[in-house]
């Protein structure tokens, strides 16, 4: 590209650029002359002004050549000229520029591997994009960065072609096809100068595998730079986690095949020998607390040399100091090593810092919640002293509302205040109102259709407020429920209920064998929650109830099994219910109970536990009791599972000296979603002798064991997961109740024990929560009634 042409006035023009670069015998040849006027020509975006700046005359000054050359390279350097030429036409000063195009768009074609948005982000850092001046060096830059976008996806194979289209006014749009390939896999992992532990101990810590036969699901035979960067650091975790201190490794060799589809990968490790420790200390300002400190170092001398135990006990010292309104603790382990007999000596160096108190808690994100909820769960007080197990402990009791998807609690220095800091409560808000539906088929029950209508923060409120209709072929219910979790400033929680039931018996139009019945029951309950300390809370409430008994076709001959004479007879538990205790019951129903919950989080749970026990006491016409309890436990396995387990047990029985046996209509049910997959919702347990129907029971025990798995794709969402499960579960009956088994005794086992396992997923979708299972009954007996695939699913707004 030429820096001066030749002159466009064919009058007396003076090239006065070419002059300066003819060196002395040029030079001679032009004369410096005092500038009158000064012209600017070929610009189009560029301002003219900007052109002025940076020519080092005005008129009236002598123009020398010296001076035309400096102006020169000042305009090149801009950037925004192709060419510059200074003229001279008689004493006026003319430069004649040819800018350069701007880019008008950027797209891109056959992309899929990223959105648009992303690539242009990468580009506009580089200095490529839209409004900004084209350059054949910045496309190729543009070009590359593009590229490695792809490689570091493990698309070795992408091919990246820029199209260039001019536009009117100096403008064009560039276009880049992009052929992205295939990704390249890894067909080989090597390791070299592992002796203590063997290839395929050291491959089982690595995320990147090579081809398997679930790869073609997980991906994880497919390469890619970060992946392989986390796998470096696991590597080197897991030999300082057994005593390797002197543990090294070069940068990992990666090589790819002629085709650009297969990947090499070489480890070369420096092991070192393994340290024990030989003693252990703590120094630094300890405040006075040795002993306490102390008290929370759990690696001892004689110990194999764990980074993961020391930095855990790193961490809980600083915790523990952060309790006590340290904020910027800072715990730093140091080994020292004796190479000799390779032992080292282990030294916490503390320094606690300054003393800080809290001047505010600012809360952020909550867009429909109102602060106050969010504040009323909050531990950590303002103008207080900073205690970091309270500001943990706030965070677990904000995710335990259910009303956000992400809580994030932070901390930050006060500018010009070294002992004050202020807590950000950011969080990020999920839908909370619900139109809830529920779908299912059975071979019994056909068609299963649930509906209902919640706001669990009503107006940001913190309140409750719902309706639910169910609209099974079996059960027809309509709830009312409100709850006011702070009904008092202490937090004790007020819920007023409103419900009706009406149950009827399974489809008779093809089943010879369904007796016809409805039971009705109309209840207003209202119950109180009374917290006790931060994770426990008693409750106490009273419901009354009025049940009636419709429809009842009774057997005349009086004994199941022998033709009654009656077209659909009522189950016969009902007919005896009927003799017993009347076609219309009332009831008075005390509740008392106590719940501990200590989960991390109300969506999605990975630790913690939750414990609940009650007892519910009726009196007047139904005079029963009622035990329960229930049990949950979330263990973390790793950065991405979760182990869950839960029990509970029901038991119920008649009081006084009736003899009355337990009423039927209070029964409890197992099977489906919720207690044991695989069978039939509510088919566990004994069936009336006369017309085969789902009796339940007065005894009910239910027990599931569930691993949670990362969604692949989505490890980051916690609301996301599929698991496999087992379950395990029993209705029986109490009060030397027999355990019926149908008519013809057609059930072989009702009573016993019942197993399943399968897989299933979950997800709290801005749709609702979503959950599905496929279950597989492991024990089943003749007569039991099974179901594999069911599935919930609600609806949000």
């Amino acid at each position: 590209m030429p820096l001066i042409r030749k002159p466009l006035l064919p009058k007396r023009v003076i090239s006065l650029l070419l002059a300066a670069l003819l060196a002395p015998a040029a030079a001679s040849a032009f004369t410096p002359f005092v500038v009158q006027d000064i012209q600017i020509q070929g610009v189009e975006r560029v301002d003219p002004g900007t052109i002025f700046t940076y020519l080092p005359v005005q008129p009236g000054q002598t123009f020398t050549q010296e001076e035309a050359a400096t102006a020169i390279q000042k305009l090149y350097a801009t950037g925004f000229f192709n060419d510059v030429q200074i003229d001279a036409l008689g004493n006026v000063l003319v430069v004649t520029v040819e800018e350069r195009p701007t880019i008008a768009s950027v797209t891109f074609n056959g992309m899929r591997e990223f959105n648009a948005k992303e690539i242009t982000s990468a580009l506009m850092q580089v200095g490529f994009g839209q409004g900004r001046i084209f350059d054949e060096a910045m496309l190729e830059r543009a070009t590359f960065e593009i590229k490695q976008q792809y490689l570091a996806k493990g698309k070795y194979g992408v091919q990246v072609t820029p199209v260039i289209t001019p536009l009117p006014r100096n403008r064009v749009g560039v276009s880049f096809d992009i052929f992205e390939g295939d990704v390249a896999t890894i067909d080989k992992i090597e390791f070299i100068g592992n002796e203590a532990f063997s290839d395929g101990t050291l491959l089982d810590e690595l995320e990147l595998t090579t081809g398997g036969f679930m790869t073609w699901y997980t991906g994880t035979n497919k390469y890619s730079r970060e992946k392989l960067e986390g796998d470096v650091e696991r590597l080197r975790s897991f030999y300082l986690d057994r005593g390797y201190l002197e543990f090294s490794m070069e940068p990992p060799q990666v090589t790819i095949s002629p085709n650009r589809e297969n990947i090499y990968v070489t480890f070369s490790l420096h092991e070192g020998e393994p340290y024990t420790l030989s003693g252990v200390d703590l120094a630094g300002d300890l405040l006075g607390l040795q002993d306490q400190l102390e008290a929370l170092v759990t690696v001892k001398p004689g110990e194999l040399f764990s980074a993961d135990k020391t930095n855990l006990d790193a961490k809980a010292i600083a915790d523990y100091l952060g309790s006590l309104g340290y904020a910027f603790a800072n715990v730093n382990p140091s080994p020292l090593l004796n190479r000799e007999d390779h032992t080292t000596q282990l030294t916490f160096y503390i320094d606690p810092g300054r003393r800080v108190y809290v001047r505010r808690i600012n809360v952020g994100g909550n867009t429909h919640t109102r602060d106050e909820v969010l504040r009323r769960e909050v531990r950590q007080q303002e103008a207080a002293w900073y205690d970091g197990s309270s500001i943990q402990l706030s965070k677990e009791r904000v995710d335990r509302l259910g009303f956000f998807n992400d809580v994030d609690i932070t901390t930050e220095p006060v500018p010009g205040a070294p002992d004050q800091v202020d807590v950000n409560i950011d969080v990020k808000e999920k839908p909370t109102g619900m139109v809830s539906l529920g779908a299912g088929y059975s071979s019994t029950d056909r068609l299963l259709l649930s509906a209902g209508i919640s706001q669990d923060n009503v107006f940001g409120s913190g309140n409750s407020l719902s309706l639910s209709v169910n609209t099974s072929a079996t059960n027809r219910a309509l709830v009312i429920s409100h709850t006011n979790p702070y009904w008092t400033k202490d937090g004790i929680s007020k819920t007023t209920s409103l419900y009706y039931r009406r149950t009827t018996p399974y489809d008779v139009s093809d089943r010879d064998d369904s007796g016809w019945y409805t039971v009705e029951s109309m209840g207003l309950g209202l119950n109180f929650g009374v917290p006790i300390t931060e994770v426990d809370r008693i409750f106490a409430g009273l419901t009354f109830e009025r049940n009636s008994l419709k429809d009842i076709r009774s057997c005349q001959s009086g004994y199941p099994g022998v033709d009654c004479g009656v077209n659909d007879p009522a189950p016969w538990a009902y007919q005896q219910f009927v003799d017993t205790y009347g076609d219309t019951t009332n009831a008075a129903i005390l509740s008392v109970g106590w719940a501990k919950d200590t989960r991390d989080s109300g969506v999605a749970p990975k630790k913690g536990s939750y414990t609940r026990l009650s007892a519910d006491i009726s009196t007047m016409d139904l005079r029963y009791y009622k035990l329960s309890a229930q049990q949950q436990y979330y263990w973390p396995l790793g950065r991405a599972f979760t182990f869950a387990v839960n029990g509970q047990v029901d038991w119920a029985k008649t009081y006084g000296s009736s003899g009355k046996g337990f009423p039927v209509i209070k029964n409890m049910y197992a099977g489906g979603i919720g207690s044991v997959r695989g069978y039939e919702g509510a088919s566990l347990g004994p069936r009336d002798p006369l017309t085969n129907t789902f009796l339940g029971g007065s005894r009910r025990i239910v027990g599931n064991v569930q691993l949670y798995l990362p969604f692949p794709g989505a490890s980051r969402d916690r609301t996301l997961r599929w698991f496999v499960f087992g379950d395990i579960g029993q209705i029986d009956t109490t009060d030397g109740m027999p355990c019926y088994r149908g008519e013809y005794n057609e059930v072989a086992d009702p009573c016993g024990w019942k197993y399943s396992a399968g897989l299933g997923l979950s997800w709290e979708s801005p749709l609702g929560p979503l959950q599905l299972s496929f279950a597989r009954a492991l024990n089943a007996k003749e007569g039991d009634k099974k179901q594999a695939f069911q599935f919930q699913i609600g609806t949000g707004f």
